[in-house]
C-alpha cells in the first residue's frame, strides 16, 4: 500500500514537471516565435493563435473522439493513467503558460528550446506509464501494432503533418521550416530521454572461441553474453555465436576486444530500440507498450 502510494505522488510529481516543461515550451518559445506546434497541442496552438481559444482546453476538448478511437487498443489503465496526466498537464499549462516570460530572440535558438524542452517534458511522462493523450494515444497504438518504431520515429512522422498543416494556416514558409527544426529535435530528444540509458547495441560474434569471447567481453564491459548454435548457410558448418547487448559506449570496447580474442570473427553490431532486462531498464521501470 505503501508502495503504491508512493507510484502515485511520484506520477502526479511527474505530471506537473512535465506540464511546466510543456508550457514554457509552448507559451515561453513557440507562441511568440509563431511556430507551428506538435501534436494535438499543435492543433490547439492553431486554433489559440486563429481565434484565441486556450491551448489546455482545446487540448481537452480534442482529445475526446481520439480517446474513443484507441480506447479499445490500449486498454482501461493506461487510459485512466493518460486521463490524470492528460488534466494536469493542461491545467498547469493554463494556469502557468500565460504568465510565463515570452522569448524574443533567436527564432532558431527559439526552436531549439522548445524541442529540447518538448522532447523531455512528454519523455518523462511516458516513462512512467502515461501520456497527455491525444496524439499520444496514436503513437502509443501504432508502438503497439508496430513495436519495431521508436516512438521518436512516429512522432516525428505524424507531427510533420500537423507543421506543415499549421504553416499553411498561419502562411508562412519560415515557420514550416522552424517548426521541422522543432519537430526533428523534439523526436529525437525523445528517444534519446526513453530509449538512450536502456537501449544501444546488440552485437552478434561469429567465431571458434565462444568462451573466450564471453570471458574477454565479461571482464572489459561486465556484461553477460549468450552462446548460440548456428550453422553456415553454405558450408553447413556449425559455428557458435556470441550476443552481447550493451550500451553504445561499451560497444566500442566490445567490437575491439572481439577482434583481439579471435583476429577472424565475424562481428555484426545492430540498433536496440528496447533492451529489459538485468542491467538495462527493468519491466517495471516504464510501460511503453
Amino acid at each position: 500500500m505503501k508502495e503504491k502510494k508512493k507510484k502515485w505522488i511520484l506520477d502526479i510529481l511527474t505530471d506537473i514537471a512535465g506540464g511546466l516543461l510543456l508550457s514554457i515550451a509552448i507559451y515561453s518559445f513557440a507562441v511568440p516565435a509563431d511556430f507551428p506546434m506538435t501534436g494535438v497541442s499543435g492543433v490547439a496552438l492553431i486554433f489559440y493563435q486563429l481565434f484565441g481559444l486556450p491551448v489546455g482546453v482545446m487540448t481537452v476538448a480534442l482529445n475526446i473522439p481520439i480517446i474513443l478511437c484507441c480506447y479499445k487498443t490500449l486498454g482501461k489503465q493506461f487510459y485512466l493513467s493518460s486521463l490524470k496526466s492528460t488534466l494536469i498537464t493542461s491545467a498547469v499549462m493554463d494556469l502557468v503558460g500565460p504568465r510565463l516570460p515570452l522569448y524574443q530572440g533567436d527564432l532558431i535558438l527559439a526552436a531549439i528550446c522548445a524541442g529540447v524542452l518538448l522532447g523531455i517534458g512528454y519523455a518523462i511522462i511516458f516513462m512512467r506509464g502515461s501520456s497527455t493523450g491525444g496524439f499520444d494515444f496514436i503513437m502509443m497504438a501504432i508502438k503497439y501494432y508496430h513495436p519495431h518504431l521508436s516512438l521518436g520515429k512516429i512522432a516525428f512522422a505524424m507531427d510533420t503533418l500537423v507543421i506543415v498543416t499549421g504553416g499553411f494556416l498561419i502562411g508562412s514558409g519560415n515557420a514550416v521550416i522552424y517548426g521541422l527544426l522543432l519537430n526533428y529535435l523534439y523526436s529525437t530528444v525523445l528517444d534519446k530521454v526513453i530509449y538512450g540509458t536502456s537501449s544501444g547495441k546488440l552485437t552478434l560474434i561469429i567465431t571458434d572461441y565462444a568462451s573466450e569471447m564471453v570471458t574477454a567481453i565479461d571482464r572489459i564491459s561486465g556484461r553477460g553474453a549468450t552462446i548460440l548454435n548456428a550453422s553456415g548457410g553454405y558450408s553447413g558448418e556449425s559455428k557458435p555465436v556470441v550476443m552481447c547487448a550493451s550500451n553504445n559506449k561499451e560497444m566500442y570496447a566490445i567490437r575491439k576486444c572481439a577482434h583481439e580474442v579471435d583476429p577472424k570473427a565475424f562481428v555484426i553490431i545492430v540498433e536496440s530500440n528496447e533492451v529489459i532486462g538485468e542491467g538495462f531498464r527493468l519491466p517495471g521501470d516504464t510501460n511503453l507498450m
